[in-house]
């Protein structure tokens, strides 16, 4: 089932995302929501996809409301985002919506139907009140193919906004978790003119996020046991990674809370499980090595100590249950940059508190 919102929307939205009025006495243009609930979308997306787009005006934060309270987007939607023009206050109005409710933002077109079925109609173009608006989302997808995202000089932060916009600004951005100082020296652009971003300048200053949460750390340095907690939260659920020295070994371990349910499906479709070190499997092992633990899928290994190095140059860490030539693969991979100077300290303290014969020398990637 879809349902469509065009209160007063006059005109069609062409490609790159401005409206068209259609006379001079037509009713000012008006954001609209289209919400794509239908079994399908449901079943295969995870969450009903809401659409909006068009002008962002003053009253589109009270309409979306409205189909919040009424259950009609529920949280934990996806919300697809097209517009170039709008009110700021009511584009951060929108993104706070989006954050109380955990929803996930994306750059997108709504849906038409042809005979090909629904399809996007174009690519989709989020500027000025739009890119506040997509910054609320708690998970954040970089814009893909032809979509576009950009920051228009006069709001961002700064700048020549009014002095009570530019503070209102500032505080959402900063209650958003979004550090625009972060994005790498970008090419001034004229007044009212979008400065267009990339996707890996997004997701390198963290505007983006692709679905995840920022990556947490957690160690014990002291003797007799120094452990390394490493945490990531998706829209999947919460995943953590513990490596702990012991006198004479290392044990690797890995937790996909899922909730008992979930955890006891996976485990029973386990073909067998292991750990990934830059997308390479390492410490596989045969059905019957997953176990559910209070909700958590768990994964545990020795880990060879001397294989301790590798992780300082390592890009990434995972543990999986399934296979490559299964249909069913399920767990997660950690980033491993952020957690650089954790994995450093951490090796160092492993080292001390349980040495071996020769300490390993970390290997350079």
């Amino acid at each position: 089932m879809s349902l469509v919102i065009c209160a007063g929307l006059a005109g069609t939205v062409p490609a790159h995302g401005t409206t068209v009025r259609s006379s001079e006495s037509a009713t000012p243009p008006r954001m609209a929501i289209q919400v794509n609930d239908d079994r399908m979308t449901v079943t295969m997306a995870g969450a009903p996809q809401i659409y909006l787009y068009g002008v962002i005006d003053a009253d589109a934060p009270q309409r979306f409301e409205a189909l919040v309270k009424s259950g009609k987007i529920p949280p934990g939607s996806d919300v697809y985002l097209n517009s170039s023009q709008g009110d700021l206050a009511a584009g951060m109005a929108l993104g706070r919506l989006f954050r109380a409710g955990s929803m996930t933002t994306h750059l997108g077109t709504p849906r038409r139907k042809g005979r090909a079925g629904y399809r996007g109609i174009k690519a989709a173009v989020c500027s000025g009140a739009c890119a506040y608006a997509y910054f609320g989302g708690l998970y954040r997808w970089a814009p893909t193919g032809s979509d576009r995202i950009g920051l228009i000089r006069h709001q961002a932060v700064g700048t020549a906004a009014p002095r009570s916009t530019s503070g209102e600004a500032d505080a959402y951005l900063k209650n958003m978790g979004i550090d625009l100082d972060a994005l790498t020296p970008l090419p001034t652009s004229p007044v009212d003119s979008p400065t267009w971003l990339t996707a890996d300048q997004m997701t390198v200053a963290g505007l983006a996020n692709n679905g995840r949460l920022p990556l947490k750390t957690k160690s014990w340095l002291l003797p007799p046991a120094p452990f390394l907690e490493l945490q990531q939260d998706d829209r999947d659920g919460s995943h953590r990674l513990v490596l702990q020295c012991k006198p004479g070994s290392v044990t690797l371990t890995a937790y996909d809370l899922v909730g008992a349910t979930r955890a006891r499906q996976i485990v029973a479709h386990e073909t067998r499980s292991y750990f990934e070190v830059d997308r390479q499997e390492v410490l596989v092992e045969p059905r019957g090595a997953a176990r559910v633990v209070d909700g958590a899928v768990v994964i545990t290994r020795p880990y060879p100590p001397t294989e301790l190095g590798h992780l300082l140059s390592s890009r990434s860490i995972g543990a999986w249950v399934g296979g490559r030539r299964s249909a069913f693969r399920y767990g997660a991979t950690f980033m491993l940059y952020p957690a650089r100077h954790a994995i450093k300290d951490f090796y160092n303290a492993c080292w001390r508190a349980a040495p071996w014969p020769v300490k390993p020398s970390p290997k350079k990637g």
